[in-house]
């Protein structure tokens, strides 16, 4: 955000950012936070495996009908779906994780800093096909990976 002096001495704040990247409350408050941050990272992490913007779904990711659509109908459809446990786990942790920075509650979205202890935590493999899990399993946390050794 831009501090602006108007010729009458007035501080107007003037929002920057890419529409669709920024975090809904930003636009009541005006007050940039960490779970911000989060929340861009989120919308960034979904268009990065559904190869576009979810725009619609990020609107409707509260909804009960949305949340029950699987996740491989979201992936990007040029891509074929991975069958590799450990691409399958990547593929879901990355999913749940954008899904919870989405969070239209800042309080309940992570930080960045846990979102990165997960993305450095022991690689998991995820021997559920990626057409058998839904976004309200990811938004519900209900997905158990299984850790491997290297």
């Amino acid at each position: 955000m831009d501090m602006i002096v108007c010729p009458h001495h007035l501080q107007i704040t003037k929002l920057q950012g890419t529409y669709g990247y920024i975090a809904p409350e930003l636009a009541y408050t005006m007050v940039v936070t960490k779970k911000c941050d989060a929340y861009s990272f989120g919308v960034v992490a979904l268009e990065t495996i559904m190869g576009r913007h979810p725009g619609e779904l990020l609107s409707s990711l509260e909804s009960q009908s949305t949340r029950n659509i699987m996740l491989a109908n979201v992936l990007d459809p040029r891509l074929p779906l991975p069958t590799n446990p450990m691409v399958v786990g990547n593929i879901v942790l990355v999913a749940r994780m954008a899904i919870a920075c989405l969070r239209s509650e800042p309080r309940s979205r992570p930080t960045m800093l846990r979102v990165s202890q997960e993305f450095q935590s022991v690689k998991k493999t995820f021997a559920t096909p990626l057409c058998a899990i839904s976004l309200l399993q990811l938004w519900n946390a209900e997905i158990d990976f299984y850790s491997i050794n290297e």
